[in-house]
């Protein structure tokens, strides 16, 4: 079968805006996780907010702590990006082509993104859980990436698998809207630019805007859902300290029992802790991965044709190589056999 190359250059530039967007807000990441999964008890918390926990690594000379995990997400980031964008990209040409239709509606818009979220969640479903626990772990106490996934079960590594499932709702929105919003906005240039299409594009403001609105709405209407997540996910911090403790099997955390535990200690209001947090983070993160996205987009097509044609012309020197030492060979033969 051959390579959509379309979709690949899609995937890649996808990939490589999440990798720089990830490694530029990391330290942001790490204190929103970490104030998302202290759950208030008997009305004692450790955090009242985000800058405690940066405070905290300060105070404690653990700033580099901040970037515990970074590799790991970076890896997670890059390959569900690239996955998501490839499958995206590859089930919506898929559907033009057998519908015949030539543009997608918001349902069918919907669909193609969730399938392609479903994907994502499954094959980086053990690194997204990893990273989760390097982040919540005690400052300079976070283990490597093998030590990390091989301390439970295969099942463990799955961690929030279904939660995750159900969030492929959440770049489905987000990239509805933003698709559907970039739509809008390069019809309304292509005519004021008298429908010269080949210098109609976003500008770097423009869509870091369009990135921002869709993944605040996609946050909003999910962000239970992304708690819970977290707090599946999370490391024990009792485990980070007590070697006892770690050896003992706690009861595997639940969409139910996380759901329940924050209900009764914290109530409705504790099921969006964090917002604000999650909102800021994700909108900055997203934002700049469009953005990078749109702008290295053209450069990733070119270097990819560049690439195949560089392959082509290597086969064909090859193959042209080949024939003609068989020609020498041939001719060889033949002077041979007649003399």
């Amino acid at each position: 079968m051959a390579v959509d190359l379309e979709s690949l250059s899609e995937a890649t530039s996808g990939a490589l805006g999440s990798l720089l967007s990830t490694t530029i807000l990391y330290p942001l990441d790490t204190c929103k996780t970490k104030y998302q999964v202290e759950v208030q008890d008997h009305g004692q918390r450790k955090y009242r907010n985000l800058s405690d926990v940066l405070w905290e690594a300060i105070s404690n000379r653990q700033i580099l702590s901040l970037y515990q995990g970074l590799g790991t997400k970076n890896l997670q980031s890059f390959i569900a990006q690239f996955v998501y964008f490839y499958g995206y990209s590859y089930f919506k040409r898929l559907y033009l082509e057998k519908s015949g239709f030539r543009s997608i509606g918001t349902k069918a818009n919907l669909i193609l993104a969730a399938a392609a979220g479903a994907c994502t969640a499954i094959v980086t479903q053990p690194l997204d859980t990893a990273s989760s626990r390097m982040q919540t772990s005690a400052y300079g106490k976070s283990k490597g990436l093998w030590k990390t996934l091989t301390e439970g079960t295969l099942s463990d590594a799955f961690d929030g698998l279904g939660i995750s499932l159900l969030l492929t709702s959440n770049p489905a929105i987000q990239f509805t809207v933003f698709d559907q919003l970039k739509q809008r906005l390069l019809k309304q240039k292509l005519k004021e630019a008298d429908h010269d299409s080949s210098s109609v594009v976003l500008s770097a403001f423009t869509a870091f805007l369009v990135g921002a609105i869709s993944k605040s709405v996609a946050t909003i209407l999910t962000y239970p859902a992304i708690r819970c997540k977290v707090m599946i996910q999370a490391s024990d911090p009792d485990e980070d300290d007590d070697k006892t403790k770690r050896a003992q099997r706690k009861p595997r955390k639940t969409v139910s029992s996380v759901f329940c535990n924050i209900w009764k200690k914290e109530g409705i209001p504790g099921f969006f802790k964090g917002i604000e947090a999650q909102i800021t983070k994700t909108v900055l993160s997203s934002a700049l991965l469009l953005m990078i996205k749109e702008k290295i987009s053209a450069t990733t097509w070119v270097l990819i044709l560049a690439i195949q044609s560089i392959a082509l012309s290597v086969i064909l020197f090859f193959w042209l190589e080949e024939g003609s030492i068989f020609a020498q060979n041939l001719e060889m033969a033949v002077v041979g056999h007649i003399s």
